[in-house]
């Protein structure tokens, strides 16, 4: 699934992807799992983490749940981690025509 979505995102040659190499069905769930899989690898607390995603018609928001002293290690130095996250969900979700949104939640 990771391979499928970093070849979604970076393309296979280098970052130019052609369009046969784009998957054609890149869901919410998948970006769920990236930044699931990115935020365990962060946090000193990966049995507390959750992720809970919330969905209407055009917008999807996917909230971080963490134990508190995790909170600061997803969001980084001047917010730098959780920037760069949320941009490349974007940047998945965008492909798509879709909005997905990442926050943490206190």
């Amino acid at each position: 699934m990771f391979k499928k979505l970093f070849g979604f995102l970076f393309g296979n040659n280098g970052g130019k992807a052609t369009a046969a190499e784009i998957p054609a069905n890149v869901e919410a769930g998948d970006l769920q799992g990236f930044v699931e899989f990115v935020v365990k690898s962060l946090v000193d607390h990966p049995e507390e983490m959750q992720i809970i995603p919330e969905q209407n018609e055009d917008h999807c928001a996917l909230r971080i749940r963490c134990h508190k002293d995790d909170r600061g290690k997803i969001i980084g130095k001047r917010g730098k981690t959780i920037t760069a996250i949320r941009a490349l969900v974007s940047g998945a979700a965008g492909r798509q025509h879709k909005r997905v949104s990442v926050d943490v939640l206190d």
